[in-house]
């Protein structure tokens, strides 16, 4: 796997280097060995929080961890990692997807848990053009995290969503 490390206040120092390595390439059993793997590591106040991001084709596993200690919030990313892997493989195994980016070995491998994705609720509702800014504004009056919207200027569906530190994201369609 291919590390891209970088660091948000904080100098990322050889050990902090080598936690990462160390840790996250457990993982490496899983993926080719062209796969990308984006940590950020970041302090904010006594909050450690390091952001793991492995693009896919077609999908991305991420993860984040916050603790007071560096170490230990790589220790406990890459755990969620891990889960994340397991429950996307049976996945994969359900709907019988090709997974490009894992190993053959790790696919084959199979796991017991249940960790099936359950919908409980479907909702359907119409989808009025708006801009990205109207689109916050009706997420901020419904009380929701996001905001499903078509795009008054591109006609495409959009997502707005709400960030920590009160900060929106857009999600537009790439094809």
């Amino acid at each position: 796997m291919r590390y891209i490390i970088s660091g948000k206040n904080i100098d990322v120092t050889e050990g902090l280097k080598t936690a990462v390595y160390d840790k996250i390439g457990k993982l490496e059993r899983y993926f080719t060995p062209d796969t990308e793997v984006h940590v950020t590591m970041s302090v904010e106040k006594d909050r450690q929080k390091i952001e793991v991001t492995i693009p896919m084709k077609g999908s991305m596993v991420r993860a984040e961890q916050t603790s007071n200690d560096m170490y230990v919030s790589i220790d406990l990313v890459e755990e969620v990692i891990e889960r994340q892997l397991r429950k996307y493989k049976n996945k994969l195994i359900e709907q019988k997807q090709a997974a490009a980016n894992l190993n053959q070995e790790f696919l084959e491998d199979v796991y017991d848990e249940d960790d099936s994705i359950k919908i409980f609720r479907t909702k359907k509702f119409a989808i009025k053009p708006m801009d990205p800014e109207e689109a916050c504004v009706q997420m901020e009056l419904l009380g929701h995290n996001f905001f499903v919207y078509r795009n008054a200027e591109t006609d495409e569906v959009n997502v707005v969503y709400k960030r920590k530190g009160n900060t929106y994201g857009l999600i537009e369609p790439e094809y």
